[in-house]
C-alpha cells in the first residue's frame, strides 16, 4: 500500500469540504412576488409569536426581490431567515 504524501492528502479533504459548504450556499429558487401569501405564512410559521403583523409582512415581500423571497420559503429555522433580504 502506498502512502499519499501530506499534501495530496490535504487537497482533496480541502475540495471536498468546499464542495459541501457550496452546495449548503447554494440559492433558493427565485419566488414571484404572486406568492407573497404564502411566503408570509412560511416567515409566520417560522417565526411564531415573535413575527411581525401580516400586513408588515406582506409590504416587505412586496418590497423584496424574487430571490429574498425565495431565500425566506427555503429557511427552516429563524436564524435563517437573517441570511436572507427581506
Amino acid at each position: 500500500m502506498t502512502k499519499l504524501p501530506l499534501s495530496t492528502v490535504t487537497s482533496v479533504l480541502f475540495s471536498s469540504l468546499l464542495l459541501v459548504v457550496l452546495a449548503g450556499c447554494s440559492k433558493a429558487e427565485p419566488v414571484p412576488v404572486s406568492e407573497c401569501k404564502s411566503v408570509v405564512a412560511h416567515a409566520k410559521r417560522i417565526l411564531g409569536d415573535k413575527a411581525p403583523s401580516s400586513s408588515e409582512m406582506l409590504k416587505q415581500c412586496k418590497a423584496a426581490t424574487d430571490e429574498a423571497r425565495g431565500c425566506v420559503l427555503a429557511a427552516d429555522k429563524p436564524m435563517k431567515l437573517l441570511d436572507c433580504d427581506f
